[in-house]
């Protein structure tokens, strides 16, 4: 039997705008209004739902976000009011959400929680990103007449924490596409690849991310790309941070929004909402790896990843072999490997990895981009009702994560997940190397990336483990002989000597 204050997910909208002229496209409230109209139509109820809807939540824009500071404009005050002034609810709720691209499913996964607690009861969850015209503006060196003053009471979810450290922050680790690069390296080695087979091995497994960006009507790149295209750098696919192409990039400049109507079984049947239209969550998980990049288990795997699949396949008494649609978080390919591997999916598994497309061909909005996912995922489910779906969320640098178990197959019983907090502690007390913050001496290096910039390669970036005590340090290569040889030698367990240099960066001369 169906409890009926089961949560459930029964209305999804999604759109993709890409006008040129800056003047004519639309804010990111607006189009986060237009996928919320959708998703009202979604559900059968059109514009009464904004009657009923209690709560309405916002995902964090890229500009609240830290290291958005320099952005002029942009900033809302109250989105989740400013919003529904404009659909015309009242909602006793106006919530936003913390930072990070896990952020849609660990709303999702929160809000369901409080309609099982009878807290809520209707909500809308939206999203929306324009920072593809923002850059246009800035670019024409326009402000646009975008943001609005604070309306009303806004409620923040979640823990809004800098993802880095001092140090980090010093040697430029609080960017992500510098970041990801270093896993990819970890990866090749755990695997026992040459530089050439793990970059022929990331042209594989994105292509088919590619094929299904093109089959999807909001895609901003609808290109299907072939292995090879995407894996050999070339003057329109140039390396970002090596060994990632372009192609193997999020891509962030784009305009997509995206929303969600969540409710229980009982308001759904009061209303009339039809069955065909419900998505329950059956499972979900959320949890965080060691906060800091620095302090990591190491660069290969993921303890949260592994540790909320098992609580969320737990608490839908399912397998992960039973799942037909997949939506592994791709902003670059070692986050897909990773999620991959931690929830015990082969390589060699024939189901696709993605809904969408992922975040370097579908579209990478911002936080924003699990949104689409869902709103995906439940258009799927409905076309197959009975089948099983699962989506996955990363914020930060392979940091924070979440997870969503979907079916249009009743759960029964009494819905209730367990608290992240108990099963965090056992993340948070795996046994990870100690930092150096100021290292000096022999060294040797544990993962490395070459970040470039349009005109080839910039600087190396490098984690490594001192000789003496196998502490690890975070480094810069700054020598331009040695910042090549780094793409044209295997350079994981490369020795050097680390050092101080200048403005609280540490320098590694290698051998």
């Amino acid at each position: 039997m169906v409890d009926p204050r089961t949560p459930i997910l029964v209305g999804c909208g999604q759109l993709v705008q890409k006008e040129k002229d800056i003047h004519i496209a639309k804010s990111p409230l607006t189009l986060m209004a237009q996928a919320s109209e959708l998703a009202a139509q979604d559900t059968g109820l059109g514009a009464k739902l904004w009657d009923e809807v209690d709560t309405i939540t916002s995902v964090r824009f890229i500009t609240d976000s830290p290291d958005a500071a320099r952005l002029p404009f942009g900033r809302y005050g109250n989105v989740a009011k400013s919003l529904a002034t404009k659909l015309g609810a009242n909602p006793a709720n106006t919530c936003y959400g913390p930072t990070g691209g896990n952020t849609p499913q660990y709303l999702v996964n929160y809000t369901a929680e409080k309609i099982a607690q009878g807290d809520q009861e209707v909500v809308l969850i939206a999203g929306a990103e324009c920072f593809g015209t923002m850059m246009r503006a800035l670019g024409q060196g326009e402000i646009l007449d975008w943001g609005g003053d604070p309306e009303g009471t806004r409620i923040d979810i979640g823990n809004e924490r800098i993802g880095v450290t001092d140090v980090e922050s010093a040697h430029k680790l609080q960017y992500p596409v510098n970041c990801y690069p270093l896993f990819e390296n970890a990866l090749r080695g755990e695997a026992g690849r040459t530089i050439a087979e793990q970059q022929l091995h990331v042209g594989k497994l994105m292509s088919p991310f590619s094929k299904v960006a093109a089959q999807h009507p909001q895609a901003w790149f609808p290109i299907e790309r072939s292995p090879e295209e995407i894996a050999t750098e070339t003057e329109q696919n140039r390396y970002v941070g090596y060994p990632y192409t372009k192609y193997m990039n999020a891509i962030m400049q784009v305009d997509q929004g995206a929303a969600l109507v969540m409710m229980s079984v009982g308001k759904a049947q009061e209303l009339g909402v039809p069955e065909d239209k419900w998505v329950y969550l059956h499972g979900c998980g959320d949890a965080n790896d060691i906060w800091y990049l620095s302090e990591r288990v190491n660069y290969h795997s993921s303890p949260a990843i592994r540790t909320m699949g098992r609580k969320a396949f737990d608490m839908a008494g399912w397998t992960v072999d039973e799942i037909e649609e997949i939506d592994l978080y791709s902003c670059f390919p070692s986050a897909v490997q990773i999620g991959r591997k931690e929830l015990g999916i082969a390589e060699d598994d024939p189901r696709a990895l993605t809904v969408t497309g992922g975040l370097p061909y579908f579209g990478g909005a911002g936080n924003n981009y699990v949104t689409h996912s869902i709103a995906t995922l439940m258009d799927r489910l409905r076309a197959k009702p009975g089948s099983k779906g699962m989506c996955t969320s990363n914020g930060w640098y392979v940091t924070k994560h979440g997870i969503g178990l979907y079916s249009t197959t009743p759960k029964e019983g009494k819905w209730e997940r367990e608290n992240p907090a108990n099963y965090q502690v056992e993340i948070d007390n795996e046994a990870h190397p100690e930092v150096e913050e100021k290292p000096q001496g022999a060294a040797k290096i544990e993962t490395y990336a070459v970040m470039h910039g349009r005109n080839g390669p910039e600087f190396g970036l490098v984690m490594g483990r001192l000789d003496e005590n196998n502490k690890r340090f975070v480094a810069h290569v700054t020598d331009q002989a040695d910042i090549l040889s780094l793409k044209d030698i295997d350079s994981l367990g490369r020795a050097g000597t680390v050092g101080a240099g200048e403005k609280g960066k540490n320098i590694l001369s290698l051998g």
